[in-house]
């Protein structure tokens, strides 16, 4: 019976010293102490995620030291080592850290708020380093492709032989969305046709885009969203670039850019010279892209008299002479023929104050007048206008660790005096806007916050419009968040707009007395998820929902007089979807997009297509970067059939690129193959009807320069 016993106690004794342990962890973000669900935890060739709460265990361990790696998406990876069993069972807390993400780094500015990027609740989309970089490869001379190429967005170019643009957003016209410069409203109204045509890009540190109505932020205009160019400012190191490049389609663009601080003071210079021949890929005797001369000078002086106070004075100045149409003409061969002659003159100047009470306030005043001077000629018609333009805000902030207010009054003034050259009468105007804002952002916890603002404006000869938004941010967790806003918007009665620019303002009559405020409201909505794949392939996907609606909108229609702007009594919608993806492996990354718009005009019980809007959007880029070394990318942008204004419908197609760029430590040096596929409307579509010397020219909504090879070189001294 002893014997008996004692091997029974030998056998407890082995299987203590071999006993089966758990081993817990519970991982949480160092600074925020958020806890970390979908965060992978390796042990022992055995692999994990953490749950909701953050924590995951580990069963049936046996005694030993085991070595743990902890890793999550947009957190640097940790491992530790651990001995089991642990002296208090107690699970292992583990504290990531972030990783320093370009978006981390960057501040968005057209929110009025001094929050990161991640703590906004305001949708807020941005283009900056080497995405903007990379563009500026593809077109140095202007923002068109930059903006073209992202979901939602739409450049529509409103003229055949002369290649003006104007931007939509969400399947909404141009005249619906405000263009900004360093929050200075420099491309409006008779600017508007030209203003994507004349800003290249070598001088942006990036471009901020809300989509859907800022109204409440930026006052009339901004119904369908904004976009906000964001200038490169002074740093202790010199920013010194020239970029040059030459396009087979007769182009040459040479663009140079300096920055600079030394003490309390810093310059930015940036100048530009942009050119293209006439040029005719369709061999039909029309310019697809005109030819123009364009000289760009901008300089920002900047003076820091302390560490509180900031004053930055700028000036813009842009001159293009632009010609297209019959190539003969063009050429001097002969004196008769179709022809688009702009030439138009930009002066601006701007000023910008901010100085700090302490850590937690600021004071901003904004001050800038603009001119522009245009000149449009075609055989038969002149069409000349002088705008002067003036905007001054003053706001106070105040930003605490769970609030921030901002408050603001601001004041804008538009002058369009038209030049008469024929018995039309003149379309000249006054416009001026008086408005006051107030914006507050709360935190109320890490996980939600909030932020609402009220605007209300009073337009001259329109009245009062009374502006409300609100947004709210949830972050559940470190892999999930979710954006929700809306506001209501609205638009002052205008003859710019892309139906004027097609007709080139010929017969359009002025606005008269009896128009009314366009005004409107919409809301979106995005779901925004990341994590890792397989350990090694990064995912993230955003997904948006948006609607808009505008009543009384501005149509354009036919009288015995001519054709004149009037309000509807019916209303414009749009809705739809856009679906963003991102996926990175090691030194690639694809991106993928998908929009969905459907954007109806409703008159009654009448209903139809918004013209000129593709239903369905696919975009696909494959970008490769061996660091410092080489870049190549390959895109792929798909466009659904569209409505076109004369009833037809356009056929759908693709555009595909491809670039590849060799860098050294002081230059690079590039080529672009845009649109290999030749896409170009003149291959499967008329432009015009009639004779070539008086066209009556048809929507353009296919590229028109087909496929064009550029290539150039990019210096830093």
């Amino acid at each position: 019976m002893q014997k008996i016993l004692l091997l029974f106690l030998l056998t407890c004794i082995c299987s203590s010293v071999t006993a089966q342990h758990t081993l817990s962890f519970t991982v949480k973000d160092k600074h925020t102490n958020e806890v970390l669900s979908a965060a992978t935890v390796q042990l022992a060739q055995r692999s994990t995620v953490t749950d909701s709460s953050g924590k995951v265990s580990f069963t049936n361990l046996q005694q030993g030291v085991y070595k743990a790696t902890i890793s999550h998406v947009g957190y640097s990876t940790q491992s530790i080592t651990i001995t089991v069993p642990l002296a208090n069972n107690e699970a292992v807390v583990v504290l990531l850290e972030r990783e320093e993400e370009e978006e981390e780094e960057i501040i968005i500015t057209s929110t009025r708020s001094t929050r990161t990027f991640q703590n906004i609740p305001t949708r807020v989309e941005f283009i900056a380093g080497e995405e903007l970089d990379e563009k500026a490869n593809m077109k140095p001379g202007d923002i068109r492709m930059l903006l073209n190429e992202s979901t939602g967005i739409q450049t529509q170019q409103t003229s055949a032989t002369s290649a003006n643009a104007s931007i939509r957003i969400q399947g909404l016209d141009g005249r619906y969305t405000q263009i900004l410069k360093d929050g200075f409203p420099l491309y409006n109204g008779a600017a508007g046709g030209l203003g994507l045509l004349q800003i290249a890009p070598l001088d942006l540190k990036q471009v901020e885009v809300i989509k859907g109505s800022a109204s409440t932020l930026y006052g009339g205009g901004a119904i369908a969203g904004l976009v906000n160019l964001i200038s490169k400012t002074p740093t202790a190191e010199r920013d010194f670039k020239i970029h040059l490049n030459g396009t087979t389609a007769g182009g040459i663009d040479a663009n140079l850019f300096y920055g600079k601080r030394i003490n309390k003071f810093g310059l930015t210079v940036f100048t530009s010279r942009n050119s293209n021949a006439a040029y005719d890929p369709a061999k039909i005797n029309l310019s697809a892209i005109p030819a123009f001369q364009r000289y760009t000078v901008n300089p920002r002086l900047f003076y820091y008299p302390s560490a509180k106070t900031k004053l930055i004075l700028g000036i813009n100045t842009v001159v293009e002479n632009r010609l297209g149409g019959n190539m003969e003409y063009i050429k001097e061969n002969t004196t008769a023929g179709y022809y688009e002659r702009n030439k138009s003159q930009r002066y601006a100047a701007q000023f910008s104050l901010d100085h700090d009470f302490g850590e937690a306030s600021r004071f901003t005043l904004k001050q800038s007048v603009s001119y522009f001077n245009r000149k449009l000629s075609t055989p038969g018609y002149v069409f000349e206008g002088k705008q002067l333009n003036s905007f001054t805000e003053a706001n106070y902030s105040h930003h605490g660790e769970t609030a921030e207010w901002v408050a603001g009054v601001n004041m804008w003034n538009e002058h369009f005096n038209e030049v008469p050259h024929s018995n039309t009468a003149v379309r000249s105007f006054k416009q001026n806007t008086v408005g006051a804002f107030v914006q507050n952002t709360f935190k109320v916890n890490e996980w939600l916050h909030f932020e609402s603002g009220v605007r209300g404006d009073y337009v001259n000869n329109y009245g009062f419009a009374f502006l409300p938004r609100v947004a709210v941010l949830f972050k559940p967790s470190a892999s999930f968040s979710s954006r929700i806003g809306g506001g209501m918007g609205y638009k002052p009665p205008t003859i710019f707009t892309e139906e004027s620019e097609r007709l080139q303002y010929s017969q359009v009559l002025g606005i008269d007395a009896s128009n009314k405020l366009e005004r409107s409201y919409g809301f979106n909505a995005d779901v925004n998820y990341k994590t890792k794949l397989f350990d090694a392939v990064s995912f993230s996907i955003n997904q948006l929902f948006f609607y808009t609606r505008i009543n009384q909108p501005l149509l354009l229609q036919s009288t015995p007089n001519g054709r004149k702007f009037v309000n509807s009594s019916g209303h414009i919608d749009t809705r739809g979807i856009e679906t963003n993806i991102k996926i990175g492996y090691e030194d690639f990354k694809l991106f993928l997009g998908y929009t969905f718009t459907d954007t109806k005009i409703h008159e009654g019980i009448n209903k139809r297509v918004n013209p000129l809007t593709a239903r369905n959007r696919i975009n696909a880029v494959l970008m490769y970067e061996a660091e410092e070394k080489w870049k190549a990318g390959l895109e792929a942008y798909y466009f659904d059939k569209q409505l076109l204004t004369d009833g037809q419908t356009g056929k759908a197609y693709w555009i595909c690129g491809f670039m590849v760029e060799r860098l050294w430590e002081k230059f690079s040096l590039y080529i672009n193959f845009e649109n290999f596929l030749d896409a170009r409307q003149t291959r499967f579509d008329s432009i015009y009807t009639g004779n070539i010397n008086n066209p009556v020219f048809r929507d353009v909504y296919a590229p028109l320069d087909g496929f064009v090879v550029n290539g150039g070189l990019k210096i830093k001294l």
